[in-house]
């Protein structure tokens, strides 16, 4: 033990510490009376049994945690019995934390470590409790460096430091209610509710007080036509705007705070407090003492503003689901407004998609996962192949299921069954724009993003997967890959070019709402919706619902190009007409509803449409058939060039600025398509250009190869050597040409630059030199063009759906629904049950497999 004593190091602030799970497993203190260990020579926790992968022995802390119940004696029954007055978890007035809920137990011990004789297993040289009774009979070294690894925040605090909690900001004094205007007109307000009504309309719900003039008016009307009549705002706006503060009626009570309160100033324009309310109301005649509360907050409305139909129909609210745990039925953690990596993970690596369960959750012992061979710990955190192995291997394997007496009790899930994918976001998304932050994001944009960064990480790990043979690797997005063949007939001599598009892995479909019909819903929702509505005409209005079918001929349809230049013409333009269909079947089928668009006002509007889709779906119709016999093709020698692309080969696209369009309502491809056209970045520029072009026929269509490469990071050097020689000064410990590869592997952020740099600042060199390597893997790669597409008959079978409820995919919340042998099962974030009613009508994506591939995994995974 001596000898390994002298490895110990003390962890210093920017030092990665390790010690609250383990860097290749789920595992964490609380897993078993094992717990895990952390090396006090590089801080990373494992398992006892991935402690060693590249030393023969070590000396590690060993961490064990348990915990119990807090006994609750009669003088805490009516602290604990309190409710809660604030919306947050862990702060003043919020929600007990899981801290006060439970006593935890830790114990720690000192553990020598080596390698057995079969080179596999590992056996422990000697064990020492590590007590502050005993501390000081170990070296004093030992002690420094155990003590700097107890007290240090830890990774997952530093990858995590925000700390959720809705009402950040107290609302502000009206700085209107010292002056403000009263006008003595007799006016007095009845203190029966039934009485009340919008004075410009009629309207008897969500009204607002005027505390100048005594004028009722409705609420606020929405963007989307929804909230209020506009009445208070309209009066406000009429009188010359002198008049700006409002009280809701309803929300008034004895305790006075309590109360709704609005300013229409425009310095203000938002909820405000009012001290001297309840003199205010006195002089209307409302005695504030004998009101009680009979509607709802705005900020209670804000709580449930999905709390719509939809929403119980989605998350399936009301109903006694079963809840169920096990292998392909793990739950996972939301780490703040996380469910749509959630959604999206639990569709492609929790047993959905046999080939990707096979390549990541590989059957068998942990420690002989293809893809935990030859990665250190330390690294072990930040690889995308490790910690999708990781995750998968948790989803399917069974190993964190809740045991069936805890899926019974209404008691918080133990901290060894709750999965936190931390990890895993920060390897895939450490370098994004958007989804590295606790934001809310489109589940569709993310689904693509990593399968694009798995086809990275494979292409330049194929030594971990298939020795080394990197055209040999069919990544990922294989499984998901089609191509689509559109058909162009030029109208001055019909001459026929077909054009097929790049690789595509979702097919998204627009909602023709003009074919849309009505129909009256069931009794039993027409029940269920009364509850929820204000208006008796809101639960019994008929839902707008449109068939797939009719989506699926939308986006096929045959349409009219009026400015279409045909290369075989001397780049004439000519109207033409144009008809898209699939060149081939992929054995998964990704589709993406277009349910959120841009309305009038460009503003992003939800479509209030439900989908009439099959379960069992036929797509012969909808497959290109190619060129026939008789047809006057365009002669191949004047395809060389398509002079529709946009030339901007040069500019990168921005992924942060690609997000920001999208939030607005429009398609991935028609974002980058503009971003492209106007330099890559400019977002104001870019919308500029969608207003003009949005229409355009090839809008939405995917842009052509040599276009998705500018979206790959830097290459040769792309970086900018102002930013390398400031950043190289400012940091003073590292070379300009450490800092220039650092810039290259986050596309020339120098912030992230930056943190990368002092995260490998041990071993920087090696660092650098293994990002050189699978950079050049991945750039030398060419199989997308060297693999055939798969493809079958076109009938299909839906394995998978994810539902979003919100007024557009920035927002909200996503929850999905898989298959499971005969049943359907909602996966919640870490809930997990059978479903009762799966929302097929209301899904935002749907996974469909190919029937001929059930049961028959694709050899090449």
């Amino acid at each position: 033990m001596n000898v390994l004593i002298s490895k110990a190091r003390v962890a210093t602030p920017n030092d990665p510490v390790l010690k609250s799970e383990c860097a290749y497993t789920f595992h964490s203190p609380f897993s078993s009376a094992k717990g895990i260990v952390v090396n006090i020579e590089t801080f990373q926790g494992t398992v006892e049994e991935l402690a060693l992968p590249f030393m023969n022995d070590g000396i590690f802390l060993r961490i064990v945690k348990k915990r119990t119940p807090v006994k609750v004696d009669a003088m805490d029954t009516q602290k604990t019995s309190e409710e809660p007055t604030k919306l947050g978890i862990g702060v003043e007035g919020g929600f007990a934390s899981e801290d006060e809920k439970f006593d935890i137990l830790t114990t720690y011990s000192i553990v020598g470590l080596k390698k057995a004789t079969d080179s596999v297993s590992v056996e422990i040289i000697e064990e020492i409790p590590y007590t502050e009774s005993n501390k000081s009979s170990f070296d004093e070294v030992l002690i420094k460096s155990v003590d700097s690894i107890l007290h240090h925040s830890g990774l997952a605090v530093q990858q995590d430091l925000s700390v959720w909690e809705l009402d950040d900001e107290p609302k502000p004094v009206s700085k209107y209610t010292i002056n403000l205007p009263f006008l003595d007109n007799g006016k007095i307000i009845s203190p029966d509710p039934s009485t009340w009504k919008c004075e410009s309309t009629g309207a008897t719900d969500n009204l607002w007080l005027n505390l100048s003039d005594g004028y009722i008016g409705g609420g606020r009307k929405n963007w989307d036509g929804s909230g209020g009549s506009n009445g208070a705002l309209d009066h406000f706006l009429a009188t010359d705007e002198q008049y700006p503060l409002v009280v809701k009626l309803g929300t008034i009570t004895a305790d006075i705070n309590t109360a709704d309160c609005f300013s229409y100033a425009k310095d203000e324009d938002g909820p405000v407090k009012i001290p001297n309310l309840a003199e205010l109301l006195e002089k209307r005649g409302i005695k504030v003492a004998a009101m009680q509360k009979t509607v709802k907050s705005t900020a209670e409305l804000e709580v449930e503003l999905n709390a719509t139909y939809a929403f119980d129909a989605i998350t399936e609210a009301g109903a006694d689901l079963v809840s169920v745990s096990g292998p392909c039925l793990q739950g996972l953690q939301n780490l703040g407004n996380s469910c749509y990596i959630n959604s999206v993970v639990q569709l492609m690596l929790s047993g959905t998609i046999a080939e990707l369960s096979k390549r990541y959750g590989e059957s068998g012992l942990v420690t002989k996962h293809t893809l935990f061979k030859g990665i250190d710990p330390k690294d072990a955190t930040a690889d995308l192949l490790t910690q999708t192995a990781k995750l998968s291997l948790a989803l399917t394997s069974g190993a964190f299921s809740i045991p069936e007496e805890d899926l019974k009790s209404d008691g918080s899930i133990a901290p060894q069954y709750r999965l936190q994918p931390r990890m895993f976001k920060h390897a895939i998304a450490g370098d994004h724009a958007e989804f590295r932050t606790g934001q809310q994001q489109d589940a569709a944009h993310f689904a693509q993003y990593m399968l694009e960064q798995l086809d990275r990480a494979e292409r330049g790990g194929s030594q971990r997967l298939f020795g080394g043979d990197a055209n040999a690797i069919y990544p990922s997005s294989h499984l998901f890959s089609f191509h689509t063949t559109t058909r162009l007939v030029c109208s001055t001599d019909q001459k026929i070019k077909y054009k097929e598009a790049p690789n595509e892995t979702m097919l998204s479909l627009p909602i023709p709402m003009e074919k849309a019909t009505l129909v009256e819903i069931e009794p039993e929702q027409k029940r269920h919706k009364s509850e929820q509505s204000q208006t008796k005409d809101e639960a019994t209005k008929p839902v707008p619902t449109i068939a797939f079918s009719a989506c699926l001929d939308s986006w096929s349809a045959e349409t009219t190009v009026h400015d279409y230049r045909w290369s075989h013409l001397g780049n004439v333009v000519a109207t033409s007409s144009s008809q898209t269909k699939l060149t081939n079947f992929p054995r998964y089928l990704l589709v993406q509803i277009q349910r959120y668009t841009m309305g009038t006002d460009w503003t992003p509007q939800k479509l209030e449409v439900n989908l009439d889709i099959p379960q069992e779906l036929d797509m012969t119709q909808y497959k290109s058939i190619g060129p026939q016999e008789g047809e006057s093709l365009v002669p191949d020698e004047e395809k060389e060039e398509d002079t529709n692309t946009i030339e901007s080969q040069a500019n990168q696209v921005d992924e942060n600025a690609i997000s920001q369009l999208m939030d607005m309502g429009f398609s991935f491809n028609g974002c980058k398509r503009a971003l492209i056209t106007v330099g890559g970045s400019d977002v104001q520029a870019a919308m500029n250009w969608i207003f003009e072009h949005n229409m355009d026929e090839d809008f939405n269509d995917p842009i052509s190869e040599e276009f998705t490469s500018t979206l790959a990071p830097p290459s040769g050097d792309a970086v900018d050597d102002g930013v390398v020689m400031s950043l190289t000064e400012n940091l003073g410990c590292f070379t300009a040409d450490q800092v220039r590869a650092a810039l290259k592997h986050t596309n020339g952020a120098a912030d992230r630059a930056a943190d990368w740099l002092f995260s490998h600042v041990d071993d920087v060199d090696s660092a650098i030199a293994a990002l050189k390597s699978k950079i050049n893997a991945t750039s030398s790669l060419t199989s997308e063009t060297l693999i055939p597409l798969d493809d079958g008959e076109g009938k299909y079978t839906m394995v998978g759906m994810i539902s979003h409820i919100g007024k557009h995919t920035g927002s909200g919340h996503y929850v999905a629904h898989l298959k499971r042998e005969n049943d359907w099962v909602i996966f919640n974030d870490e809930k997990v049950a059978i479903s009762a009613s799966p929302p097929f009508v209301h899904a935002y994506i749907y996974l469909f497999q190919r029937k001929d591939t059930i049961g028959v995994t694709h050899p090449q995974f």
